[in-house]
């Protein structure tokens, strides 16, 4: 921290605005509050004075702000400023920010308090403070758990530093969520001009070579192994690394319903699809890369393999309860451990190579008849009515093919069929939102912010859309001209609700008397309408022969600017 001269009129607002500056932060996502004039202050001398300053998002909703930070940082995979407003506008943001806890998404949060409640020296910060915004412990407390770190920062003078301190923990494995509150107080007070130093990138950790060695000759002993991850891909390099891993030693890989991205290319001859159960018996080392949960129930234990976790940081503080019946741990850099290990794919049995590449060749092309059957018998349904959700992943498929597209997915029932049929083969193709309903629309918009260049589209399902603050959203999408592709799966009921209904109860009183409560949404009006009032594409698909040239028209419109609603009348 150095000394500097302080500017007419800087205060905290200044003091936060040059931290996040100089922390890197392309972008404040800010869901407008109060407390935040000393912000918009600061920025505004900036425009004025043509100084640096990070490029500031006036949203409308809580879950926009985060959901757009969130994913914003899936691509970039560098912290920004999100701005809430005091406790009631954190609790509302509360579960995106517990998304991009799960989603490993690093970013800084803020929100104020008052300290003073008009009883002290300075300006008054008004009385709603006093009445209706501050809660018992402050928001730091609030914050807790469901960020990495969350404090107060108490003093101007330490305000920079903080947010450095707030972004460093955010950006270090496992990345996530760090919040700052700052009283409004701080942010009125006269600042010296002391700056924060600028963000350094995390280092690089490594697993030694006495560590990589004995798994490398695990692997080299092991007749059938199997690398199971669901997020390599989310590590910068990891995906690229994983191939050459999985290439070097022929280990299939297995993405699990678990997995959040793209992980290895689903077209891949190695790709052992999503069901990691024949494994459980089968399998002699199971090797898992990135994986938080990947046997349920949790007591689910394989029957005879040696279990290895490649992850940097294996047991996730945040989550609840977590097993993985390690027998070793790699916990260096994901993308640096798979590179040590694909140069140790040395003195192989080439015989029991040969076998095991044999048997994935065959589970690899049985997949592809399964889903060119699949794809076949959807696209020859002609009903009077509905669209076969195999037929609206594969359309989309064909549609995005050679277009370095990007799909970000917030449908449930429909997510393995999603998946399946879209085949995903690119690093940063695929993403998953985590953390709770609502949240899509708004992550879609953050990764085209931060890939515009590409089409990015929403495949989400009608009981999703309706949780997602589409209003906002969509002003949004207009304002700052994000034009996305959303894909709504509508089979009018919350499909996931029900299975679980009867499932619990197969000859209950509602299957006795069709009584199914909680998961009708036939009185909803059909979705794509909402989208009109802002001048955006829509489309209503109730049949097979109208999806592609419905899907066509609204890929044309996005390429032209403008955000496209085509909402699906799925069978299903």
């Amino acid at each position: 921290m150095t000394d500097t001269t302080t500017s007419p009129g800087a205060d905290g607002g200044d003091a936060l605005v040059t931290a996040f500056n100089a922390v890197g932060a392309d972008y404040l996502f800010c869901s407008s509050g109060s407390e935040w004039a000393p912000v918009w202050e600061s920025l505004a001398r900036r425009h004025r004075d043509g100084l640096p300053c990070p490029r500031y998002l006036d949203l409308t909703h809580e879950t926009v702000a985060v959901g757009m930070a969130t994913g914003y940082g899936l691509v970039s995979r560098r912290p920004q400023g999100v701005l809430l407003h005091a406790a009631p506008g954190l609790l509302q943001g509360s579960m995106a920010v517990h998304g991009a806890l799960l989603a490993g998404v690093p970013m800084v949060v803020s929100s104020s308090e008052s300290t003073t409640y008009g009883d002290g020296p300075g300006q008054d910060p008004g009385g709603q403070w006093y009445r209706n915004l501050s809660i018992v412990g402050g928001p730091h407390g609030v914050a807790t758990p469901f960020t990495k770190w969350s404090t107060e920062a108490a003093s101007v003078h330490t305000l920079p530093t903080m947010v450095t301190r707030a972004a460093e923990l955010a950006w270090r494995a496992p990345a996530g969520p760090a919040y700052l509150n700052v009283p409004l107080e701080i942010l009125l007070e006269e600042w010296d001009g002391r700056e924060a130093k600028p963000l350094v990138p995390p280092g690089s950790t490594h697993s030694s070579p006495e560590e990589v060695d004995p798994v490398a000759r695990l692997i080299r002993e092991a007749r059938n192994p199997v690398i199971v991850t669901e997020t390599a891909g989310r590590e910068a390099g990891g995906f690229e690394a994983l191939v050459a891993f999985a290439e070097a030693w022929n280990i299939p890989v297995v993405e699990p319903d678990s997995a959040v991205c793209g992980n290895f290319p689903r077209t891949h001859p190695l790709h052992a699809g999503s069901d990691i159960g024949p494994w459980m018996d089968e399998a002699d080392l199971i090797l898992l890369v990135n994986c938080r949960a990947p046997f349920y129930p949790p007591s689910r234990r394989p029957s005879k393999a040696q279990v290895v976790v490649i992850d940097e940081v294996p047991q996730r503080p945040h989550v609840v309860y977590q097993v993985l019946f390690a027998d070793a741990y790699l916990e260096g850099n994901v993308a640096n451990t798979l590179r040590q290990l694909a140069k140790r794919a040395k003195d192989l049995d080439e015989a029991a190579v040969a076998v095991r590449r044999t048997a994935q060749d065959e589970r690899h092309a049985a997949e592809q008849a399964a889903v060119a059957d699949a794809e076949n018998r959807a696209g020859a349904q002609r009903q009077a009515e509905g669209v076969d959700p195999v037929l609206v992943a594969a359309t989309l498929r064909e549609l995005l093919d050679g277009s370095d597209g990007i799909v970000v997915d917030e449908t449930i029932t429909h997510s393995r069929v999603v998946k399946r049929h879209l085949r995903t083969a690119d690093p940063d193709s695929y993403f998953y939102v985590q953390g709770g309903l609502g949240q899509g629309i708004a992550v879609a918009l953050g990764v085209k912010l931060a890939a515009r260049e590409r089409p990015v589209v929403l495949t989400i399902g009608d009981g999703a859309f309706t949780y997602n603050p589409v209003v906002p959203s969509y002003d949004a999408s207009k304002a700052y001209e994000l034009p996305l592709l959303i894909v709504v799966f509508n089979n009018r009921v919350y499909k996931s609700m029900n299975l679980n209904h009867r499932r619990f109860y197969p000859d209950g009183a509602a299957a006795e008397t069709g009584e199914w409560l909680g998961t009708d949404l036939h009185r909803l009006p059909r979705l794509a309408q909402f989208a009109e009032p802002f001048g955006m594409h829509t489309e209503t698909v109730d049949t097979s022969q109208a999806l592609g040239p419905a899907l066509e028209r609204a890929l044309k419109a996005v390429a032209e600017g403008t955000t496209a609603v085509v909402d699906v009348l799925v069978t299903r």
